[in-house]
């Protein structure tokens, strides 16, 4: 059984319109926001084999937040500039090239990616993945690559302004 958890980064700063896209930081909702997601996180109570994040510093950020509330050491979460702004499709082969030796994994990147991907490839049926929202799937396959082109047994959404805190089943 495979289990991924894909998030979008915090919501980011606008502040200075000179900084390029990638280098854009978290603005002050999304360093509120992406710890109340780590507990969240926590709260699930599932170990992780891998978090991987964008190279994007907003996307960086929050990675380092969540696995600072999660205990994951931040030294220990992976960085792909292909996941900078992956496209469905990319992020669709990425999962399939993940090891299988890691059957819990959590990615960090951007929308509409990652929204496309769950509505596109798995068919569920979330309009948005709001910034620092999380969806969680889980799969019955066994390798990531069989991942890619399943549709997962469970999945649960969360975001920040989900008020009850509580996972929200969308299968």
């Amino acid at each position: 059984m495979k289990s991924l958890v894909l998030i979008r980064h915090a919501k980011s700063s606008w502040d200075n319109p000179e900084v390029v896209d990638h280098e854009r930081p978290l603005n002050d909702r999304g360093l509120r926001n992406a710890p109340e997601m780590g507990k969240r996180l926590k709260k699930i109570g599932v170990e992780y084999d891998a978090l991987i994040s964008s190279t994007a510093v907003r996307a960086q950020q929050t990675a380092e937040i969540i696995a600072n509330s999660i205990g994951w050491p931040i030294r220990e979460i992976s960085f792909g500039s292909n996941l900078y702004h992956a496209s469905a499709t990319e992020l669709q082969n990425f999962i399939s090239h993940l090891q299988d030796n890691s059957s819990r994994v959590v990615l960090f990147g951007h929308n509409p990616g990652m929204t496309n991907l769950v509505t596109n490839l798995w068919g569920l049926s979330i309009d948005n993945i709001p910034t620092c929202g999380l969806v969680r799937l889980e799969f019955s396959e066994n390798s990531w690559k069989e991942v890619s082109s399943a549709i997962p047994v469970r999945a649960q959404i969360d975001f920040p302004k989900n008020l009850s805190g509580e996972p929200i089943p969308i299968i």
